[in-house]
C-alpha cells in the first residue's frame, strides 16, 4: 500500500514466495533505492515470536526495506556456544505464517473441548474453515493483497448517542458506562466524606 501510494510497487515487487527465507530488498539490484522504514515498537515488550515480527516480515516481504535480524523470528536458534553460528530455519517460520499453530490448537481443541472449539472459532465455523483449509485460507488472503493493497474500506456507521445518567445507550443497541462530571466542590466534599468515614471507623 506504501509503495503503491509512492508509485514504487512497479519498482519493488518484494518477495514473490512466501518461504520464510530472510529477505532483504536493499540486497536487490535497482537504480533507485527502496522505500526506507524504521519499526516503532512503543511500549511493546521485544520478546520472541511476538506478532509485531510477523507484521515486519509481512512489510519486508512486501517490498520495504526495515532493517532488521532474524533473532526475534520464529525458528530462530541462538548459537548453544560461545564463537558457534547461530541458526535459522525458514520453513519453521513459513509454517507459523500459514497458521500451522492455530490450526494445532484448532484440532486441540475440537478433540477435547467440541463446545470451546465452537465458541472460540464460531466465525471459521460459519464460513466454512476448519483446520485443514487455513494454510489455503492465509494463501488466498496473501493473494487478495497482492492484487489490491488497498483493500474494501468498511462502511462507516452512523451511531447514534443518548445518555440515561451514567449509561450511554447506542442506536446499535450496545450500551456503555459513562460517569457523570462533577466540580471541584463536589470532589472535594466527596474526599471530606470518605476521609470522615474513614475516622469514624477507626474510632469505632
Amino acid at each position: 500500500r506504501v509503495l503503491k501510494k509512492f508509485g514504487l510497487d512497479e519498482k519493488f515487487k518484494g518477495k514473490e514466495e512466501l518461504d520464510g527465507e530472510e529477505y532483504h530488498v536493499e540486497d536487490e539490484e535497482n537504480e533507485q533505492r527502496p522505500f526506507k522504514c524504521i519499526l516503532d515498537v512503543g511500549l511493546r515488550r521485544t520478546c520472541v515470536d511476538h506478532r509485531m515480527w510477523g507484521a515486519l516480515k509481512g512489510a519486508v516481504d512486501g517490498g520495504l526495506h526495515i532493517p532488521h535480524s532474524t533473532k526475534n523470528f520464529p525458528g530462530f536458534k541462538p548459537a548453544e556456544e560461545k564463537g558457534a553460528e547461530s541458526e535459522y530455519d525458514a520453513e519453521a517460520h513459513k509454517e507459523r505464517i500459514f497458521g500451522s499453530h492455530v490450526k494445532e490448537y484448532m484440532e486441540m481443541l475440537q478433540e477435547e473441548d467440541p463446545t470451546k472449539y465452537e465458541a472460540h472459532f464460531s466465525k471459521f465455523i460459519a464460513e466454512g474453515i476448519d483446520a485443514d483449509k487455513m494454510e489455503d485460507m492465509y494463501t488466498e488472503a496473501h493473494e487478495k493483497i497482492r492484487e489490491d493493497p488497498e483493500g474494501e474500506k468498511a462502511e462507516k456507521k452512523e451511531i447514534t448517542y443518548e445518555r440515561d445518567d451514567e449509561t450511554m445507550k447506542a442506536s446499535d443497541g450496545t450500551e456503555h458506562v459513562r460517569s457523570n462530571k462533577i466540580t471541584m466542590e463536589q470532589r472535594k466534599e466527596k474526599v471530606a466524606a470518605k476521609i470522615a468515614a474513614a475516622q469514624a471507623k477507626m474510632m469505632e
